[in-house]
């Protein structure tokens, strides 16, 4: 006995699956982390300036510090290669680890941590000396006296700080003589002497014409190829137009922190979109 059984066959064929494609592009890679501050207050005799500051700054990018007036960003930004120690009663609380090792852990060598860490202040302090002496200060003080090294270290350093073609017939004349922009590239130049890792920038162009100020900002740009950058700035445009990442620090606390995109274009917090939009500050 047979038996049948009817079937509904489609009439056309099915459609072909779609082929699989495989990502083959490998994971993004995390930037490794150069500064990790966790819980970190300052204090200027009782007074608390800080409170609880808790980041990651990522190595070889470069992070703006932005707020008004005496919202902490200075305090925070010397406490990064313990420039505030010289400060009578001064001191802070909490950790701040550079490739993983505590700077106020007892037995830091202060010393040491300034060469891995050099600093470029608000207003142009090159020694009243002469370009090379400026240069080769650090060094000296480090134990290089050898002339061939000296001049190659001052050389390279100079076009680091993208000063070489102006200043190379004259090196032996007074710093200065520069015109303000160019002060301001040779203390840079003096800081990158010693090879720091981190470069920390404390309003570096505030005193600078918009010429010479844009040319802090190309170098700023394209120094961190090689280091790590921190600045402050009161500029909100600078701060987009430099920085990777943005910190808005407001009355000792920081508020937001993120990629500057974010912080310019679409901020989490309402009092950081009020600052960045001019509403304050």
């Amino acid at each position: 006995m047979t038996t049948t059984i009817d079937m509904d066959l489609p009439t056309t064929a099915p459609a072909a699956a779609p082929p699989v494609v495989l990502d083959t592009k490998p994971p993004a890679q995390e930037t490794p982390v150069k500064i990790h501050v966790r819980g970190f207050d300052f204090y200027y005799g009782t007074t608390k300036v800080l409170h609880g500051i808790t980041l990651k700054i990522p190595e070889r990018q470069v992070t703006a510090l932005i707020g008004p007036s005496g919202c902490g960003k200075s305090t925070f930004i010397r406490s990064i290669n313990r420039m505030n120690d010289i400060i009578p009663d001064a001191h802070g609380e909490g950790t701040v680890e550079i490739d993983g090792r505590d700077i106020y852990a007892t037995g830091t060598d202060v010393v040491a941590l300034r060469r891995r860490v050099g600093m470029v202040f608000q207003k142009s302090n090159p020694f009243p000396k002469s370009i090379y002496d400026n240069i080769a200060y650090g060094l000296r003080i480090g134990g290089m006296h050898n002339r061939r090294e000296l001049d190659e270290v001052v050389e390279k350093s100079l076009v680091r700080a993208a000063l070489w073609d102006e200043v190379k017939d004259r090196l032996h004349s007074s710093a200065l003589a520069l015109s303000g922009g160019q002060q301001q590239r040779v203390c840079i130049a003096r800081a990158l002497a010693v090879d720091p890792e981190i470069l920390l920038m404390d309003e570096p162009a505030s005193a600078l014409d918009p010429i010479a100020t844009t040319k802090i900002e190309e170098l700023i740009w394209d120094l961190k190829v090689n280091y790590t950058i921190v600045i402050v700035t009161h500029n909100m445009q600078q701060a987009a137009r430099v920085s990777d990442r943005t910190a808005f620090f407001m009355l000792g606390r920081l508020v937001e922190y993120s990629d500057t995109r974010t912080v310019f274009m679409n901020p989490r917090e309402k009092m950081t979109e009020d600052y960045v939009t001019g509403r304050f500050g």
